[in-house]
């Protein structure tokens, strides 16, 4: 999987609200539960604020309804918004970041040559335009006149294809998508065999181009990521020598609704309104990242933040709305959760095994039932808002012990002496790993109980650091682990994992035919057709026992207004329109 940090889902606050920048890095992340959002939701108008309406009933927004109970503290800001945001590491270039959270803020910096709207779809940005060639092999974009970086150089076609040509520099050891989409000649410039990418055109100063060696959906996505400067980020390159960029990183100089104002490590970053984003000023002068740690509970109801996310429990929900000055937002997530097996375990390897462990797990009690209804349990490699999503000709695995027992048996795993199934000598163990938290404590509870009913001796081993967690996955010692996804804007994101070796040791040469058929056409009747069939035998062969699709609900300033999260990208998209009600 890609190698940027992991953001540790366990925390489910306001992190996942702010993934824009990684939404494309299927990077795992630490996750026994990940509780997903309702569509609707009871909405009550303000009598505290003269212009709320009630929200659209179906819209999952209920207006604050008493705004004279906010804090002191938030009542005080008149140009300025706190969100919080775990600690970033600094690394604000965008393609170069150190962590997902680099990636928060460089969202915040940097616009994209095209964005996406609610439901996926690719929506302009920078760019203005697009077009494809008619066998879907060359991307044109055509970019806005007006878009500027935020020292107030012209942003134009030479930037573009600088950025697209950096990621291919041989000392380029980052994880964009662009390493795989297969422009032409990108290969030969890596290995310095050309001096200029063949499938990279300037055809004016606000027309670019790239060409590809084979059809690829997500391309338009791909290519119209951030744009870097080349006179800021280009004034000392040479080829074959990056680490001038590391000098950069502290000073970005963007295009997007704000400009770096300071960072400070451990407290906050600081952004104000770039006066040369080309939309205009945005709603809200500045804008905070809030890094400090502790309770978002706290900083929510003291006022020293202005927005918080949480599981969508009941009891949550019905305390945000004690609170008063809040707006409520529900949410869906475009991730999933997951526990992935072992393909290099020899009883792993039989189908019937994978599928009498998911049959034998209780899921709807460890990932619904225990968070109050905060999640719906999962089935396919895709989250029910995805437009490729289906139910059709999917097994939903519920709870059966008496499967479970029945495929074990099949599978020639016997019970033996001690109520333990054993197998040409050998016991069937499973040792799951997993982070040390009240999720996966419950997870464990319910998982141990259930397979030792139905004769599998179950061994958990925990982590207090997530990261010694990833470094045991991958020394290969373990049958189970539990993570989720990062925002998925593809459907292909969601089954890339299965293809590419993340999983080790699987290889399904009918997954890999419908992956590679899925990203074939650009028509996304015909991609619809495909990925039911793919999730179909996905859902069948079982490379993972998926366990939850999240249900979030955001609280807010009542103050506020315009406030949208795009399930794809975040807060991000929306932030430029946000505005704060005196």
């Amino acid at each position: 999987m890609k190698k940027t940090t992991l953001i540790l889902l366990a925390v489910v606050l306001t992190a996942l609200t702010l993934l824009s920048a990684c939404s494309k890095n299927n990077e795992p992340k630490d996750s026994t539960t990940t509780p997903s959002a309702d569509s609707t939701a009871t909405t009550t108008p303000s009598p505290n604020t003269s212009t709320a309406t009630a929200p659209p009933a179906d819209s999952g927004l209920t207006l604050a309804s008493d705004l004279t109970k906010l804090p002191e503290a938030a009542k005080k800001r008149t140009d300025t918004v706190i969100v919080g945001l775990t600690d970033p590491s600094g690394a604000f270039t965008p393609y170069f970041h150190q962590s997902g959270y680099d990636g928060n803020v460089s969202s915040v910096l940097f616009s994209s040559l095209v964005t996406v709207d609610t439901k996926g779809v690719p929506v302009p940005d920078l760019a203005e335009k697009w077009e494809v060639s008619p066998d879907n092999l060359t991307y044109t974009f055509h970019l806005r006149r007006d878009s500027k970086f935020s020292d107030g150089s012209p942003l134009t076609a030479e930037d573009v294809a600088f950025t697209w040509s950096l990621i291919f520099d041989k000392a380029y050891d980052g994880d964009s998508d662009l390493l795989t989409l297969g422009i032409k000649g990108s290969q030969d410039y890596k290995e310095g065999k050309a001096t200029t990418i063949e499938g990279i055109k300037v055809i004016d100063p606000l027309t670019v181009s790239a060409s590809l060696e084979k059809v690829n959906a997500t391309a338009v996505l791909t290519l119209g990521g951030k744009v870097l400067s080349k006179a800021y980020y280009g004034k000392d390159y040479t080829f074959g020598s990056l680490d001038y960029i590391k000098n950069l990183h502290a000073k970005p100089v963007g295009n997007g609704p704000y400009k770096l104002d300071k960072f400070i490590p451990g407290q906050e970053v600081r952004f104000v309104a770039n006066e040369h984003y080309y939309r205009g000023k945005v709603g809200i002068q500045n804008f905070i990242y809030k890094t400090t740690e502790g309770d978002t509970w706290q900083f929510i109801e003291t006022g020293e933040q202005d927005f918080g996310g949480f599981s969508a429990t009941e009891e949550n929900i019905n305390k945000l709305k004690k609170l008063g000055f809040l707006n409520l937002q529900n949410f869906t997530a475009s991730n999933y959760g997951y526990i992935q097996f072992n393909f290099e375990k020899e009883h792993l390897k039989d189908k019937r095994v994978r599928q009498a462990l998911t049959y034998g797990l209780d899921r709807k009690t460890i990932y619904v039932d225990s968070n109050q209804g905060a999640a719906i349990v999962a089935n396919i490699p895709a989250p029910p808002i995805s437009w490729a999503y289906t139910e059709e000709g999917i097994n939903p695995y519920e709870y059966d012990p008496e499967k479970a027992k029945q495929l074990l048996e099949e599978a020639g795993w016997i019970v033996g002496k001690n109520g333990i199934r054993e197998k040409d000598g050998k016991e069937l163990k499973i040792h799951f790993i997993g982070s040390k938290k009240k999720g996966t404590d419950i997870f464990i509870a319910v998982a141990k109980e259930n397979y030792e009913a139905i004769g599998i001796k179950f061994e958990p081993e925990q982590f207090a650091d997530f990261n010694a967690q990833l470094a045991k996955h991958k020394s290969g010692d373990f049958d189970l682990v539990s993570f989720s996804t990062p925002l998925l804007n593809d459907p292909s994101d969601g089954v890339s994992s299965f293809v590419n070796g993340d999983v080790k040791g699987y290889d399904n040469p009918k997954v890999k035919e419908l992956f590679e058929k899925g990203l074939a056409t650009l028509d996304i009747e015909e991609r619809k057709k495909v990925y039911k069939e793919l999730y179909q035998v996905i859902n069948d062969d079982l490379p993972y026992i998926f366990t939850s699709y999240s249900k979030m609900v955001y609280g807010y300033n009542g103050r506020i207004q315009d406030l949208t999260v795009n399930p794809f990208r975040g807060i991000t998209v929306g932030l430029p329109d946000w505005k704060l009600a005196q």
